[in-house]
């Protein structure tokens, strides 16, 4: 069923009205003025009729509702102007330093090792060869580029993810809560609990049975 949407109701809104209507139908049965929901009129019934009669049913509520959407507008706003703005791409080099910053101690510690191992086996074939000396030396070189290639990496693995980490959001408005609320009541008390007991009193008491 297509059902009118109210004038001063924007979109967003829809599903808190329908959500207060529910919420006052599930509650009906300990309502005294509400007694004749579901046997005069069914629970279904009277949610059909409410929502087809949202603009009458919110009018009853709106000077509430507009200052609630005034307030969340200015909360959006304020919220908008807080937030920082969206870092800039990382250009192509940005991707040529990640790679040359992993390839470094991987081929730096293949190198230490290999340069290591040969200049271990010259210096104790032959402990007065210089050449096994010198591979010895290398490979102590080489294997001090690939620590300080993984101190790198880890750095900046850890300034990436705390980039990454997303900020605290904020905490609600106070104002833009009590604004809320105070038309959340509005539209109960003054729209939808007297619209539901107008609809209730129209059917009249059922017609007592004939003798």
């Amino acid at each position: 069923m297509h059902m009118n949407v109210a004038p001063h109701l924007l979109t967003e809104d829809r599903a808190e009205y329908e959500r207060i209507l529910d919420q006052a139908l599930s509650t009906a049965h300990a309502r005294p003025d509400l007694s004749g929901a579901g046997t005069r009129l069914t629970l279904a019934q009277l949610r059909a009729m409410t929502l087809n009669a949202t603009a009458l049913v919110t009018s009853a509520a709106a000077s509430e509702y507009d200052h609630f959407v005034k307030v969340r507008e200015a909360n959006r706003a304020a919220l908008g102007a807080r937030s920082p703005e969206p870092a800039d791409r990382p250009g192509p080099g940005a991707g040529v330093v990640a790679i040359f910053t992993v390839l470094v101690p991987v081929l730096a510690g293949s190198a230490a090792a290999v340069l290591l191992l040969v200049g271990a086996v010259l210096r104790a074939l032959a402990p007065t060869l210089v050449f096994g000396a010198t591979l010895l030396t290398a490979g102590l070189v080489f294997g001090t580029l690939a620590a300080a290639g993984l101190l790198c990496a880890a750095a900046g693995l850890l300034v990436t993810a705390l980039r990454n980490t997303p900020a605290a959001s904020a905490p609600p408005d106070e104002e833009l809560t009590r604004a809320r609320e105070a038309w959340h009541r509005a539209l109960l008390e003054r729209g939808i609990l007297p619209f539901l007991r107008d609809a209730l009193a129209a059917t009249g008491p059922p017609a007592p049975p004939l003798p």
